[in-house]
């Protein structure tokens, strides 16, 4: 009975976060006359869908430069992250906490309150306006999603499966391949999830740093969401959505490719 209540509570939140949404901005993409207070449109049009097709490649430019910024903000806090969630989840020392504190500030500040500051950083060394510098403000604002995800990564992953592989003749690349990249894989991936949904959305930082030549999805959308066509909106708030999901969906046959290959069941 207990599961069956919790199925029903799982799809019932299911239907009311994802589904209905969904349906309204494909009713909304597809609008044509839709006078207040209307539950439904009067008429259907493909106007905002000739609109993408008129402009695809403005819009595709500014969805390329989102997604390839979003994964290089991945990439990067993998980079700078890996080592000290290593160390924070092997070693106990005085101020610990208050350090790990300290490093999940950004998640926990708003950004404006650091970003200006930045900014002229970023001016006098020449990161302003840049994809560059870009990538380096989102990884400094979405860092610690990634920290927190190696991290939990490296307390499951215990140190004696790498002593274990040491006395059996691995040597160091071998350990990490085979033993340590399975193990903190998903980790990884799953602290990447939110640096990547974090990069992708943000509009601020991207119109700040990039200084307007710095093309992004969000900023190209943001005018029409804020703006009275609610069709053309709904439609790019889809072709949005489309990104991660696929992204998400290309992560899950990865994971499932990678551990059946070495004959790791996953779930």
């Amino acid at each position: 009975m207990s599961n069956l209540r919790g199925r029903l509570v799982f799809w019932s939140m299911l239907l009311l976060l994802i589904v209905l949404p969904m349906m309204f901005l494909v009713i909304t993409a597809f609008a044509g006359v839709w006078p207040f207070p209307r539950l439904m449109p009067e008429s259907y049009s493909l106007r905002a869908w000739r609109f993408l097709g008129a402009n695809s490649q403005g819009i595709m430019r500014a969805l390329g430069s989102s997604t390839l910024y979003s994964l290089g903000a991945v990439v990067t806090t993998v980079l700078i992250c890996w080592l000290p969630a290593q160390y924070l989840s092997r070693h106990s020392f005085r101020g610990q906490t208050l350090l790990e504190a300290v490093l999940l500030t950004p998640a926990l500040v708003p950004a404006i309150t650091f970003s200006m500051g930045l900014q002229v950083l970023f001016i006098g060394v020449g990161l302003a306006d840049t994809m560059m510098g870009v990538v380096l403000i989102l990884s400094l604002v979405a860092y610690p999603y990634m920290l927190r995800g190696l991290k939990t990564g490296y307390l499951a992953y215990r140190q004696a499966y790498d002593e274990c592989a040491r006395n059996l003749g691995a040597g160091e690349w071998q350990r990490l391949r085979q033993v340590e990249l399975p193990m903190v894989l998903p980790a990884a991936l799953s602290g990447g999830s939110v640096v990547f949904l974090v990069a992708f959305s943000e509009y601020f930082l991207v119109f700040l740093i990039g200084g307007g030549l710095v093309p992004s999805f969000p900023g190209f959308l943001v005018p029409f969401v804020t703006g009275s066509d609610r069709a053309v909106a709904s439609a790019l708030t889809l072709l949005f959505l489309a990104v991660p999901v696929f992204l998400f969906i290309t992560q899950e046959l990865f994971l499932q490719w990678f551990y059946r290959r070495k004959g790791i069941e996953f779930r």
